[in-house]
């Protein structure tokens, strides 16, 4: 019998690949995908499941029988409007997630987090992703795995002018990431969505966190 896999935030960059992927897995037989708006992807293993994110102790049932929890939200201040807003999406949602997923003994709980999280960061950005972190990690949860990627690159349906010239940029000097630079090495959404659906196969317990340099390297 294959597996149910979930996906939280899958009309993102990552999580669409994340998803994609996941459609494609022969061990999957069911992916379900938690929405805020309707996705414009169809296939005979989806169930789509479109929720408000403030309410989303009312879904429990979701994550019933699920294997994974893929968390791939994630936004940015200007798009949230608040740094309030930002860590709703980038911290509140997340971990409400993740008690879900342990409520439902769920055994895998992957998430996106990034390069520089750590709670005590001054930039905002790595401090709430630093603190997402550390609210995970005391939940015991099975298995938990996080993953530390730098600039992601692939189209977005919003438009990002800084990290577009960001991409450019690093995806030009791609060669001199290496070393102690490596961390931060640009890399692309499918490689992301790869290094999380490899490592959900593995089933491997405890608590886990997979920087950019290894991303790069689960994500061949």
């Amino acid at each position: 019998m294959g597996m149910t896999s979930l996906v939280m935030g899958a009309t993102g960059l990552v999580g669409r690949q994340v998803t994609e992927q996941l459609l494609n897995c022969e061990f999957i037989d069911e992916v379900r995908l938690l929405v805020r708006r309707p996705i414009d992807i169809t296939h005979p293993k989806l169930s789509v499941i479109q929720i408000d994110w403030d309410q989303l102790n009312h879904y429990g049932d979701a994550f019933i029988g699920v294997d994974s929890v893929f968390s791939c939200l994630g936004t940015t201040i200007r798009k949230a409007g608040s740094q309030q807003q930002f860590r709703k999406v980038d911290l509140d949602y997340v971990v409400a997630g993740a008690k879900l997923a342990k409520q439902a003994q769920v055994r895998q709980f992957l998430a996106i987090s990034s390069v520089g999280a750590d709670p005590k960061a001054k930039a905002f950005y790595s401090r709430v992703k630093g603190e997402m972190e550390e609210e995970l990690c005391r939940l015991q949860l099975p298995g938990l795995h996080l993953f530390r990627p730098s600039l992601l690159l692939g189209e977005r349906d919003e438009r990002r002018f800084l990290e577009g010239v960001g991409s450019v940029l690093m995806t030009k000097l791609d060669f001199a990431f290496r070393g102690r630079l490596a961390q931060y090495r640009a890399v692309p959404a499918w490689k992301v969505a790869k290094a999380m659906v490899n490592i959900s196969a593995t089933h491997t317990r405890g608590n886990h966190i997979y920087p950019n340099e290894v991303i790069h390297v689960l994500g061949e």
